[in-house]
């Protein structure tokens, strides 16, 4: 016995594995005639297995809103296929490169990765109303739409929107080197990518954020780590991996940490203040093993900032402004070399540090604007 399944006038084809005589089967019902037991067990397997494909058919088109005969039948008899479905080759990438974090992948990059599927999900939902989408319907508008959705409803920078865009086009060519799909459906979209714009908060907005009641938990938490990140220069990844082991004591009594990086591998040697002390000592109770924080996935981290935009009354949030905020605002507006910053930072080129003066100039060059500005005032009143 041959089952056959049709989908829009596509064709796929099965073996039920029973067999019947010819004299004891209706063609025009598909079921056998006798009235044994045996051939009433074969007509109950044979409604089971149309049960099965119209559930495998309504799952999958509430899934994505396409389904070939095809796909049904290697659902039902259990073929192993190549992912023809967007996230599903996103979620197969994201499971590979998890089993290699720690042997040649960075467990940073893979929260990246965990983040942009996140995004994509999201998209994907709010546009489309599926749960997942079809790699063969793919197309320019796709794109558009996504990197629409980035910069609109995600709020994310032009050069954060990049990374993600660059995560769905390595998806694509995923599927193209399965041969999922035979060309990259987007060739011609290329994101407009701006100068990294290193920025950091007011004095001002960080005394707010410091000063400021926060009933919820894990918010208040997630503010002590961009406050720790401030006084630190310590970027998310290596806030994530900071122990006990990375603590040294110095002669004269001050605590020092002592990190790789995760970015660049070279060292962190950053003398502890006061207030990184605190929240140290503060969350060190509630520690239980290693590391001392337990940080949520980035993109809880970037949710819960507008959380603390809105609480502190302060303008857009990114947790990296915090490391810049401590290069800028903490060290070199007071005074404290590039070599030393270079050092504690973790650079592997004083050329990066240098980018830091910049901005400072910059900010000396608003400051004595703003001064030009109100002594001009006072010279016309006199």
């Amino acid at each position: 016995m041959m089952g056959r399944i049709t989908v829009d006038g596509s064709i796929a084809q099965f073996s039920l594995k029973d067999d019947v005589h010819p004299d004891h089967w209706n063609a025009n019902k598909g079921r056998a005639t006798g009235k044994s037991r045996e051939h009433m067990d074969l007509n109950r397997r044979i409604e089971q297995t149309e049960q099965s494909i119209r559930n495998i058919y309504m799952r999958t088109v509430d899934t994505s809103g396409y389904v070939t005969a095809e796909q049904i039948k290697n659902e039902l008899t259990g073929v192993t296929t190549k992912a023809e479905m967007l996230l599903e080759l996103f979620r197969e990438h994201n499971r590979e490169y998890k089993e290699r974090v720690g042997i040649d992948r960075k467990e940073g990059t893979y929260q990246h990765y965990a983040n942009s599927y996140n995004h994509l999900s999201r998209f994907i939902l709010s546009k489309y109303g599926l749960k997942d989408y079809p790699l063969n319907r793919l197309e320019l508008s796709f794109i558009d739409d996504y990197d629409y959705f980035l910069r609109v409803d995600a709020r994310l920078c032009t050069n954060s929107m990049v990374k993600h865009i660059k995560y769905l086009k390595k998806m694509v060519f995923r599927a193209i080197n399965q041969r999922t799909i035979l060309r990259d459906p987007f060739p011609e979209f290329i994101p407009s990518k701006q100068k990294s714009k290193y920025q950091h908060i007011s004095e001002d907005a960080l005394e707010r954020m410091m000063s400021t009641h926060i009933k919820s938990k894990s918010v208040g938490f997630v503010r002590d780590m961009f406050v720790f990140s401030c006084f630190t220069g310590l970027a998310y990844a290596d806030i994530r991996l900071l122990s006990e082991k990375h603590l040294r004591k110095a002669a004269d009594g001050s605590i020092w940490i002592e990190i790789p990086r995760q970015k660049t591998e070279v060292e962190s040697n950053i003398r502890l203040l006061d207030i990184p002390l605190a929240i140290i000592e503060k969350y060190r109770q509630e520690k239980n093993g290693e590391p001392f924080f337990k940080l949520p996935n980035s993109g809880a981290v970037s949710r819960t900032m507008r959380k603390i935009e809105e609480l502190c009354g302060i303008g857009h949030l990114h947790f990296h402004m915090a490391r810049h905020t401590f290069a800028t605002l903490i060290c070199m507006t007071n005074g404290v070399s590039m070599e030393a910053i270079s050092k504690m930072m973790g650079h592997s080129s004083m050329r990066t540090t240098q980018i830091y003066a910049e901005i400072t100039n910059q900010k000396v060059g608003d400051e004595m604007k703003k001064l030009i500005k109100r002594t001009k005032k006072k010279m016309r009143k006199n």
